[in-house]
């Protein structure tokens, strides 16, 4: 099977363009065509141009990628790599469809305009190139038909879900004829070099995840209107509550589009034999209302909701009208926050008796029993179900997850009190004396399946810690981290705290981590699965502290932090830091004094302390200094004031990277760190980057010293703060932070080039980190990020 080194991508839209960006993200130079244009806009007659040339043939695809540029969330990693997408038409430019490795077609969702294009790609594509059609639910087989026999053996579906970069799932939808070996390439190629989470589907309506979503969004949408609720109350309740994405219901929906939730519905409804089927896809008319006002949604300006000026209004399903948006508190509700587990507050709301309990068991209810009745039809099996649903639409828990978390004899008991028809293979799970559809054993789980469980198929390059856990892989741990012991000689210290903040039990643990490293491995990953890698260090700690004038005890926890990086810096053996999402604050400064990082292409990487009236106190500043000093080619000499002012910048307007590659320009990752397009496998890349430099006879760094800007690079960052503050962009109190980060940064009062240790910066960052703390100003911004969850400006 030859690797897929170019791809081309026929059509232009939202989706076709957002999926070459992913393309061009992940390294491979991609090809977009779209129509010629048949009239010229008013702009180009102005221009004297005609319907030749190729500004105006090519128009249609240059407009797409502007397009792309302007987007939010931004589907490219780095602006520059639109360089890497090939502008052409349908026209000009098929021929070179012969030079592509994967053909992909996401034209509008017709299917004789599908098979139109796909019988030109045909005529044109070499014999051995992959083709698929991006569709969200039109029959494969049928695309097919007509096509010679290499297309139909080489042809299958790729849905990618919206936006590309940032949605896990692909369902890859083979046909009857399709070669089992493109389809088992473009599953390993999907994962490893997309970076998704793969389901190979049946080739039935909306396949897997918008079958079930959609259905789920449909039964919602029925019982909010039996019960008399509100838009906003409902998103009260089937948001992060439940274990689904903060969009919720409606917000979803505005995000989908309101136009595709109905085409996606009624393509279900105009495809299935079932009446009752048909009558859960038939879209309520007020929704289709919405669509012919053009209240499709986020791409409409309104939906469901509206935001005028700082006010979010909510419809009124009933007026048409828009109105202040509401949200709802129960008993049960307020019950469910304080448990721990998505699974217990689940449980907890589902049978509660209250009006969250009323609405959410209905719902939940259909969805259950609807996705039972399909294993078999849309997946072979439950697990795929449950896996499309978790990476296509942000679910926790897979409707057979909550079903185990709703105790599946109980929820089956009140299903048949209340009249349902339960599935006969969940009556024979039962019936043989099983009590869930997944169980756990050593740490691995196993799925139910045709009469028995099956073991979910370990991949080598997903190392799950918790799993690792459970079979005694632990080496040691405390209440903030545990080390782990991931195989090959190689451990990894997770941090375990509340969203991995830095307090002193993680780092005691680092530092104990190290020595037994040091003593019995060939390196360590500091790593770990939560939702973020880290969000800094405890600042509601910290300000208690502060608050109670306990600034003994603040210095002696400074001093560990900078004892503890400098003893992972300096480490005999190679440490790799896995970071990924957030990784702000304290989460930079475990970074960056690695041997090397390995991060998640989607990591958000900068320091943030200034919004908290802080600079970064353990050790940040200086590795950030290193950093840009060894940017500069040796020979050449150095700029120490342009040189201080960029990672003054940096600091102190708290950039943070929108994605691992551009953390790589910011300076937070080095040009040979790496970057993992999967996140799943990031450990595991991190594990072998520890490998290969152990086998390469790692060495740590030799002390050095450095030279600092001094004085006159004081003067040139000072003199830009207050510039900032007479143009109204800083308060006084910013400039007296930016004053401290300066004085650090400049290595304080010293001639320019003066050679300075690592110790001397470190303890002249101690010094300012401490005299904010103290200042009333400070404390009032980290106790309103406390209260607000934003920085407040003072």
């Amino acid at each position: 099977m030859k690797r897929i080194r170019k791809a081309a991508v026929i059509g232009s839209g939202v989706m076709g363009s957002s999926i070459a960006a992913h393309l061009a993200n992940v390294g491979i130079p991609t090809l977009l065509l779209d129509v010629v244009p048949k009239e010229l806009t008013p702009e180009e007659q102005a221009n004297g141009l005609t319907l030749e040339d190729a500004a105006v043939r090519n128009r249609i695809v240059h407009k797409a990628l502007k397009q792309l540029l302007k987007q939010k969330p931004a589907p490219l990693t780095l602006k520059e790599n639109i360089d890497r997408i090939q502008v052409g038409n349908l026209e000009d430019h098929l021929a070179e469809l012969s030079s592509v490795d994967w053909i992909i077609e996401v034209v509008v969702e017709n299917l004789a305009i599908k098979q139109q294009v796909l019988e030109t790609v045909d005529h044109y594509r070499s014999s051995g190139t992959i083709v698929s059609s991006n569709t969200s639910g039109i029959s494969i087989h049928a695309m097919a038909e007509g096509r010679s026999a290499d297309f139909c053996t080489h042809f299958l579906g790729t849905h990618f879900f919206n936006p590309p970069r940032y949605l896990k799932l692909l369902e890859i939808i083979p046909t009857t004829e399709t070669n089992p070996e493109v389809v088992d390439y473009m599953k390993q190629f999907g994962e490893d070099v997309l970076g998704k989470g793969v389901v190979i589907c049946k080739d039935t309506p909306n396949f897997i995840a918008n079958r079930i979503g959609v259905y789920g969004l449909q039964v919602s949408l029925a019982e909010m209107h039996k019960q008399g609720w509100t838009i906003g109350e409902m998103d009260s309740l089937t948001g992060p509550l439940i274990g689904r994405p903060k969009s919720a219901t409606f917000r979803t929906l505005d995000v989908v589009g309101i136009d595709t939730f109905v085409h996606v519905a009624d393509n279900v409804r105009n495809q299935v034999d079932s009446e009752e089927e048909k009558a859960v896809f038939k879209v309520p008319e007020f929704v289709r209302t919405m669509v012919a006002k053009g209240w499709l949604g986020s791409k409409g300006g309104q939906g469901f909701y509206w935001k005028q000026g700082k006010s979010i209004l909510q419809l009124n399903t009933e007026t048409m009208d828009y109105e202040p948006r509401n949200k709802l508190q129960t008993p049960s509700m307020l019950q469910a926050k304080q448990l721990k587990s998505t699974r217990a507050k689940i449980k907890a709301l589902a049978y509660a008796e209250d009006q969250a309990g009323d609405v959410l068991w209905p719902i939940l209810k259909r969805v259950l029993l609807y996705s039972a009745e399909k294993v078999g039809d849309i997946a072979d099996d439950l697990y795929a179900i449950d896996q499309a649903m978790k990476w296509g639409f942000g679910w926790e828990l897979g409707p057979f997850e909550t079903w185990d978390a709703l105790d599946v004899s109980t929820a089956v008991q009140r299903m048949k009190l209340e009249g349902e028809t339960i599935p006969e293979w969940v009556e024979n799970l039962l019936a043989a004396g099983y009590s869930s559809f997944y169980k756990e054993e050593q740490g691995q789980r196993f799925y139910f399946h045709d009469g028995d469980y099956l073991a979910i198929p370990q991949q080598e390059k997903r190392i799950v810690l918790h799993q690792l856990k459970k079979q005694e892989c632990i080496i040691m741990k405390n209440a903030g981290a545990c080390l782990i012991d991931i195989g090959d000689d190689v451990a990894c210290l997770e941090f375990t705290s509340p969203n991995n903040a830095l307090g002193l039990d993680v780092l005691q643990m680092i530092q104990k981590a190290l020595v037994e490293v040091e003593k019995n491995f060939k390196g360590l990953v500091i790593g770990n699965q939560g939702k973020n890698f880290c969000v800094g260090a405890n600042i509601a700690l910290m300000l208690m502290e502060a608050q109670d004038d306990n600034f003994y005890e603040l210095d002696q926890v400074v001093r560990l932090f900078h004892q503890t990086m400098m003893q992972l810096k300096y480490s005999e053996r190679p440490v790799v830091v896995a970071p990924f999402a957030a990784s702000v604050g304290g989460g930079v400064e475990v970074s960056i004094p690695a041997s090397g990082i390995q991060a998640a292409m989607e990591t958000y990487m900068g320091f943030v302390e200034f919004g908290v009236g802080l600079i970064p106190g353990g050790g940040g500043n200086k590795e950030l200094y290193f950093r840009y000093l060894d940017r500069i080619p040796e020979g050449v000499e150095i700029d120490l004031t342009k040189v201080t002012n960029q990672v003054f910048k940096l600091i102190a307007t708290a950039k943070v990277s929108t994605s691992a590659e551009e953390a790589k320009q910011y300076g937070f990752l080095r040009p040979h760190d790496g970057i993992s397009v999967n996140g799943d496998h990031l450990i595991y890349d991190a594990k072998k980057r520890v490998l290969s430099m152990y086998d390469a006879g790692y060495r740590p760094p030799i002390p050095r010293k450095f030279p600092v800007s001094g004085e006159p690079g004081y003067a040139a960052m000072i003199m830009g703060a207050e510039a900032m503050r007479l143009s109204g962009y800083a308060s006084d109190h910013d400039v007296k932070i930016a004053k401290k980060l300066a004085h650090v940064l400049s290595g304080g009062a010293v001639p320019q080039g003066t050679l300075i240790t690592e110790q001397y910066m470190l303890d002249l960052e101690r010094e300012a980190f401490l005299s904010l703390l103290g200042e009333p100003k400070t404390q009032q911004r980290m106790q309103h990020m406390l209260l607000k969850g934003k920085p407040l400006r003072n």
